[in-house]
């Protein structure tokens, strides 16, 4: 027994040794500056202080934490960014660590394992998608080959409320109609879906259209499984699972709408892309391509489109026209305008908006208060980074919470209430270079489709206002239009507006 405690006493002693030595080391190392934030419970970080409304939640905790605020969800680091400056930092001052996408579930079940623009991490395939989309899709020269596409569907969304003068009418559904007519001309052509039960076709509208809102509400949740991935196959919320339901019926539209693409390609001599999809495949047999176009890259673009170009537009124009009905003196003001620019004899065209200033403040105003993507996309870092004097890790999480910057005391008088005035005679950009406005983000994950969706805005509220007496449903008050919001990727009116629409211009000019 003596021999055996002379041969343990100096382990012992190493083993103590050693561990003050450890302590003294870490010690001196430095230990990073964080950003303010609450202290997180175990297992679950900060979720349990995150509401059914995030971004609403994110601006009551930023009052009290700061403009960058650190959270953890489940175990990984959050950072909220709550005002122009800090959003600056992120967007422009450090953008190439911060433009990729963390890995959420939504990005893999619902495009095609991170195939479209939304979620693709940051890479060469990424960068390739958005030159695609920059030169072949948005480019002046092909907005304006669409131009008639666009007048086209105009006319018959303004044919379709003349012939509902009088009665009730939820304009949510018009403008789906309208932005989904659209989009899918643009992109896959008019003859796979109908609004008809008669109507022989691949899908109806409404059931595609309600695909369409099932992916931007489950693009926006906050997924218990992403963030403690011990618990992701108990798929707790059951979101996992729609997601894959909502692939499911996706992907049969989408291949069969690429099929007959492939065949019409096959059968027709002399054949021209007539549309996104015909150019995407195309593309796809590239062989000087950087990253090979497959199928499912193909159906992941064309998806990308249409979920975007419908949903955005159209949710815009409802919010701006809550606003304006709340405050009859605008929608007088915004009539005079059109009167005096445009006459009574002609409907507005898409050249005339640039005179319409008045128009376009209040667009401006509904986007400053009402920004569809209210945390924008969630931005990720690729590596370390020192943001605003702190230390923010490789792997972090970034939100930029756009509905907090647009109500920035700092940046806006008043900022709680609708003043399109505040804009008038001024040079105010709302494509990424003021950060007090970010309607379609900054930097390199800046919303390509921005002139697209521009167009379709401006000249649907003008002529809506400029066509149409709007009124509210009988026994309905100023007061009782619904000003609350429904969460998702885009932030929708939680309550549709219910109006009655009668025809001011003469039946002649449609």
């Amino acid at each position: 027994m003596e021999v055996s405690w002379l041969l343990i006493l100096p382990l012992l002693y190493i083993i103590a040794a050693l561990a003050l030595i450890s302590k003294r080391i870490a010690k001196q190392k430095p230990q990073p500056k964080l950003p303010p934030g609450p202290k997180p419970w175990p297992i679950i970080g900060n979720l349990n202080l995150i509401g059914s409304i995030p971004h609403q939640s994110f601006h009551f905790l930023s009052r009290k934490y700061g403009e960058i605020m650190l959270l953890k969800f489940g175990k990984f680091p959050v950072v909220v960014a709550s005002s122009p400056e800090i959003a600056k930092q992120f967007l422009k001052i450090h953008d190439t660590v911060f433009a990729s996408r963390p890995a959420l579930a939504a990005g893999k079940y619902t495009s095609y394992n991170y195939s479209d623009m939304m979620w693709a991490p940051y890479g060469p395939y990424w960068r390739q998608t958005r030159k695609i989309y920059l030169s072949e899709v948005f480019s002046a020269r092909r907005l304006e080959s669409f131009e008639h596409i666009r007048m086209e569907e105009g006319r018959n969304f303004i044919s379709s409320l003349r012939s509902l003068s009088g009665k009730r009418v939820v304009l949510r559904d018009h403008l789906m109609r309208l932005t989904l007519s659209t989009i899918s001309r643009i992109a896959i052509g008019n003859k796979y879906f109908s609004e008809s039960e008669n109507e022989k076709s691949i899908i109806k509208m409404d059931e595609l259209r309600g695909m369409l809102d099932e992916w931007f509400l489950l693009n926006g949740v906050f997924n218990i499984g992403d963030w403690i991935p011990w618990l992701s196959s108990l798929d707790l919320q059951g979101y996992v699972k729609k997601m894959m339901d909502l692939h499911k019926k996706l992907d049969r539209f989408l291949t069969s709408v690429i099929d007959d693409h492939l065949d019409r390609r096959n059968e027709e001599k002399g054949f021209h892309s007539k549309d996104v999809a015909d150019k995407l495949l195309q593309l796809a047999e590239d062989p000087n391509l950087e990253v090979r176009l497959t199928r499912d890259c193909v159906k992941a673009l064309v998806q990308n489109l249409l979920v975007g170009g419908t949903d955005t537009s159209a949710t815009t124009v409802e919010w701006t026209l809550h606003e304006i009905l709340r405050q009859p003196h605008i929608l007088q003001k915004a009539k005079e305008e059109l009167n005096r620019v445009i006459g009574r004899n002609r409907w507005v065209e898409e050249n005339d908006c640039s005179q319409l200033t008045y128009i376009d403040a209040i667009i401006m105003e509904s986007m400053r208060l009402h920004p569809l993507g209210t945390l924008l996309g969630p931005h990720y870092a690729i590596e370390d980074c020192k943001v605003a004097g702190y230390d923010i890790s490789k792997g972090t999480t970034v939100l930029i919470n756009t509905w907090s910057i647009g109500r920035d005391p700092i940046s806006w008088d008043k900022p709680e209430e609708f003043l399109p005035e505040r804009f008038i005679g001024k040079e105010i950009d709302m494509l990424g270079s003021n950060f007090a406005l970010l309607p379609f983000g900054s930097g390199r994950r800046r919303c390509p489709g921005y002139n697209l969706g521009l167009k379709v805005v401006r000249t649907t509220l003008a002529n809506l206002l400029h066509g149409f007496e709007l009124k509210l449903v009988e026994g309905m008050r100023i007061e009782d239009i619904c000003m609350e919001e429904e969460y998702g990727l885009s932030t929708h009116p939680k309550k549709p507006l219910e109006i009655i629409v009668e025809p001011t211009l003469s039946s002649h000019l449609c």
